[in-house]
């Protein structure tokens, strides 16, 4: 439902809020006050095409606001998908704003998000009737959603049957599509898949294999120079040069000397034992290093080896992966791809009987759904002729048309509802034929076929707002009360605004809104007022009788507002 309207700078409208009801909402005010004005700022917000024509003069930007309550699952999953955050008490606050440069800012609940996802929600939570796009009515990919809801919920069981038994054909068609395809594709694939597999594995690679060659190539292509350093270190340190002695002889005649004289002061007996240690640790150490010296060797076969290894392994990582865990990981991916494609002919005679008994199935409920359309279109399109000819449309013609879709071998064309293309036609003119409704060129016609559908569909419909605009266009007397009436009953369920210039519609308002335009300081300024009771009756003598109102067009008025509730009163007791 719309909760508030908040419009800055649109055309003559310097800035205004207006506080929308439940139930009939109806608009009214001279010819030129901006009414029309208003339904483009609500366009606006829904995401509508609009001009920059469209902001007011000498200003910047015009700005919509919308704060709007929804109670449908389908708004809401919508929102989860855009990762929009609902508030727990279920309200959106829908913004938009253009410039004169051209820039239009789409925000949903403090969201900035694009037109076309601003459209897919507008479409979901109100229908302007009487401008020619954001109606889902006039789309047909959706008429048959709109069939198969009024056919009722049982029948939306079965058409949720179906839909599992098509996922089902559709995902077995996949998986023999994905094991078979083009033959010489898949024997070239398998090809392909074999030869990789060989060449990884054949290789047998080990992870962290990399690092220990580069050690190992590290030490064979150094290895002289180790040789020389630690040979003259062991020399150094234990078995003398000839330039010198040996560290670890000079070393036994320091702790030789200390050893005699330690005994004449503590400080002297921790600096022997100091060196004692170290003494231990120096043989050790020498050890270690005549033996590292002796196992060191140089081997020009061994750094060849290793280097071929790393050539490989280099080539494998050009073709397979950036490191040897990646190319193991695409190992293990390619291998189910190869057994998958490389399946047994057993497993594919499986699917295919299995494939062969879901599509019949699938064919049997297709059909049955279809039958069960046609029956309930039969009654869906007296209803709506019915409807049609109580807003005086009685020379129109409305039909239901179903038509079996078929592909180019001439099977059925199955899809998720049925192989079913439902489309809604009318002819406004007797010897017309019929036409899809979006090329029905008429706003006010338009409008009274929206309501007879919307009143036939009310229970159906998940859009709760609708908005009539120009639907009193060429009609007066009976016509224009049955179009009053027809709104109140719609609007027992839906919300529902209407700008009329009728007094028929205005005197069956819930709520009543006057729409006029002043002119100050040679500037004009529409604004909106919601009307009090003496308010409104005055206004309704003015639709009466013109610019002269008389005590006879306020009792009129009086009067019309009086068998208006007794209406309503009754609608409400026929729906309780």
């Amino acid at each position: 439902m719309l909760l508030q309207l908040h419009i800055k700078n649109v055309a003559v409208i310097d800035e205004v809020d207006i506080s929308f009801e439940e139930g009939l909402n109806v608009l009214t005010g001279e010819t030129g006050a901006g009414k029309s004005i208003l339904i483009d700022a609500i366009n606006m917000v829904l995401g509508g095409r609009i001009s920059r024509d469209l902001i007011r003069s000498g200003e910047k930007k015009a700005v919509v606001e919308a704060l709007y309550q929804f109670n449908t699952a389908v708004v809401g999953d919508l929102l989860e998908t855009l990762g929009i955050k609902a508030e727990d008490d279920h309200t959106l606050v829908i913004s938009r704003e253009i410039t004169t440069s051209g820039r239009s800012v789409c925000r949903v609940n403090g969201c900035m998000v694009n037109l076309s996802v601003l459209k897919d929600i507008g479409c979901l939570i109100v229908n302007i009737h009487g401008q020619h796009d954001n109606q889902a009515l006039l789309q047909w990919e959706n008429h048959i959603d709109f069939l198969d809801k009024y056919a009722g919920k049982q029948f939306l069981a079965l058409k949720k049957e179906y839909r599992h038994m098509f996922e089902e054909v559709s995902s077995i068609k996949g998986q023999i599509r994905k094991m078979t395809g083009d033959e010489r594709e898949r024997e070239r694939k398998i090809d392909l898949l074999k030869f990789q597999l060989e060449e990884i594995n054949q290789a047998k690679l080990q992870r962290g294999e990399e690092e220990e060659i580069d050690r190992q190539r590290l030490l064979l292509g150094n290895a002289e120079k180790l040789m020389t350093v630690t040979s003259n270190a062991y020399d150094t340190l234990y078995a003398g040069t000839q330039a010198g002695v040996a560290v670890h002889d000079q070393l036994a005649e320091v702790l030789k000397s200390l050893g005699e004289v330690k005994q004449f002061d503590p400080k002297l007996e921790g600096y022997y034992i100091i060196l004692e240690e170290v003494g231990y640790q120096l043989d050790e150490l020498v050890h270690d290093l005549r033996d590292y010296r002796d196992q060191l060797e140089f081997d020009p076969d061994m750094l060849a080896t290793l280097e071929q290894r790393m050539d490989l392994i280099y080539k494998l990582k050009r073709k397979y992966g950036s490191t040897i865990e990646e190319i193991l990981a695409y190992r293990d991916r390619i291998q189910q791809e190869f057994e998958a494609l490389s399946v047994s002919e057993e497993t594919l005679k499986e699917l295919g009987i299995r494939l062969e008994q879901y599509t019949k199935k699938l064919k049997s409920s297709a059909e049955a759904l279809s039958r069960h359309r046609i029956e309930v279109a039969q009654n869906l399109q007296q209803k709506i002729m019915s409807e049609l000819q109580d807003l005086d449309m009685a020379k129109t013609s409305f039909e239901v048309r179903i038509e079996k879709e078929y592909d180019q071998s001439g099977d059925y064309k199955f899809s998720q509802v049925g192989f079913d293309k439902v489309e809604f036609l009318i002819s406004t003119n007797p010897g017309e034929p019929l036409k899809p409704l979006v090329k029905v060129a008429s706003g006010g016609e338009m409008s009274r076929i929206m309501l007879a559908i919307k009143t036939v569909l009310a229970d159906t419909d998940e859009v709760n707002t609708l908005i009539f605009d120009e639907i009193d266009m060429g009609v007066s007397g009976r016509a224009a009360q049955k179009i009053a009436e027809k709104l109140s009953l719609v609007a027992y369920q839906k919300q529902v605004l209407c700008i009329t210039h009728l007094p028929q519609i205005a005197s069956m308002a819930d709520h009543h809104y006057l729409i006029e335009k002043n002119v100050i300081d040679d500037k004009s300024n529409t604004n909106v007022h919601k009307l009090s009771v003496q308010h409104r009756k005055k206004e309704l003598a003015r639709i009466i009788g013109g610019a002269v109102m008389t005590d006879l067009t306020l009792k009129n008025a009086e009067e019309m507002i009086s068998i208006a509730e007794e209406l309503k009163q009754t609608v409400k007791t026929m729906n309780n």
